[in-house]
């Protein structure tokens, strides 16, 4: 994103209607991509946040603050030209789901992995039609066509905007399960915790690690901010 870091030049951003979506507008001039693509979103409550973020810069832009901002870059200028490509790759973590590989032991992590990855199990075979089996250990395990099928369908389904939301979502977590069922969630910490309930484990045996936890928090914040992209992305929002 270092193309257009730059000295902050606006006093205000605005948002404005644009054809059938809204964008941001600095001192009433439109905001673009990197690439200089017109920046026009779904809703309006996605522009007001990039609006926010655009407005909460100081003398320097930086990019690293304004992950709303990025994320409809990316939906933009990533996802619209090669949506099948997102699509496929996002689909493929069906196929090795980190929910379906389990432990044989500890039985304190058995019991953390059933209890966290089950009732997700259940929610995707009542709810989208997805049986999935699961296995112990780390050998590949092929799961059956018609559940790939049925956790495809989603992604298929998905706006340009969505699939930003959605990529992050499943590739933070390791799990198209969990990045499925996030679209459903007010907030998302307790999918969250189920994703890193290996990682969670190996630290209260172990201990933790300063550094770990500082990249696992700014995976969290990431995974949130995902999250928050893909409801503001809603029309209903």
């Amino acid at each position: 994103m270092s193309e257009w870091k730059t000295k902050r030049f606006w006093t205000s951003a605005d948002v404005s209607a644009s054809g059938d979506g809204f964008t941001v507008t600095l001192d009433g001039r439109s905001v673009k991509t990197p690439g200089k693509s017109p920046l026009i979103v779904p809703t309006e409550a996605l522009a007001q946040a990039i609006a926010v973020e655009w407005d909460a810069q100081e003398e320097e832009i930086n990019p690293l603050t304004m992950p709303v901002t990025r994320s409809a870059n990316s939906a933009i200028e990533k996802i619209v030209p090669q949506r099948s490509v997102v699509v496929d790759a996002l689909a493929e973590y069906g196929g090795s789901d980190l929910i379906c590989y389990r432990a044989e032991r500890p039985v304190e992590l058995v019991t953390r992995q059933n209890e966290a990855w089950n009732p997700l199990l259940e929610w995707a075979k009542t709810e989208l039609g997805a049986g999935l089996t699961t296995t112990t250990g780390v050998m590949f395990a092929a799961q059956p066509a018609e559940a790939l099928s049925a956790l495809r369908a989603p992604l298929e389904e998905a706006t340009p905007f969505e699939l930003a939301g959605l990529h992050d979502l499943i590739m933070l977590s390791g799990s198209l399960v969990i990045g499925l069922k996030a679209r459903e969630m007010a907030t998302v910490s307790e999918l969250w915790d189920a994703s890193r309930v290996d990682e969670t484990f190996q630290a209260d045996e172990w201990g933790y690690d300063e550094e770990a936890q500082e990249a696992a928090e700014a995976k969290r914040e990431a995974f949130e901010a995902a999250h928050r992209f893909y409801l503001l992305s809603q029309p209903s929002n």
